[in-house]
């Protein structure tokens, strides 16, 4: 059965779907942007993006009783695969051995012109 995860610790769905779905023991967070969701405001430059983006991502978890521990799958998306260092850099401060499986891929472009969204999958 699918149980909806949210909270106002991270930006609100913007469209027909979910921030996060529970299901069975997994966790599927949609992608979270770096949208400060107090301010609404996003911040400058990737390293001040990504660590948003996963901020957003700990609230999910959060909310759903689990942490960054519990993430086995990441997305990450860039605006450029230049940014791949440096958003690397900041992830690497957030998981630890053994890290999640991970994807980075560089896309077209992402919603509000942000530089990199982040999406997780967790086992509970």
């Amino acid at each position: 059965m699918k149980e909806v995860i949210s909270t106002t610790k991270a930006p609100a769905a913007i469209g027909p779907y979910s921030q996060a779905i529970k299901c069975g023991n997994m966790l599927f967070c949609s992608g979270q942007i770096p949208v400060n969701p107090e301010t609404g405001e996003i911040p400058e430059g990737i390293k001040a993006q990504t660590a948003q983006s996963l901020a957003n991502v700990k609230a999910l978890l959060a909310e759903a009783g689990a942490s960054v521990d519990n993430v086995v799958k990441t997305t990450v998306f860039l605006a450029d695969m230049s940014l791949f260092g440096e958003m690397n850099a900041v992830y690497a401060e957030t998981f630890s051995e053994p890290f999640p499986a991970r994807s980075a891929v560089a896309v077209r472009e992402l919603p509000k012109q942000v530089l990199v969204e982040i999406e997780v999958i967790a086992a509970l």
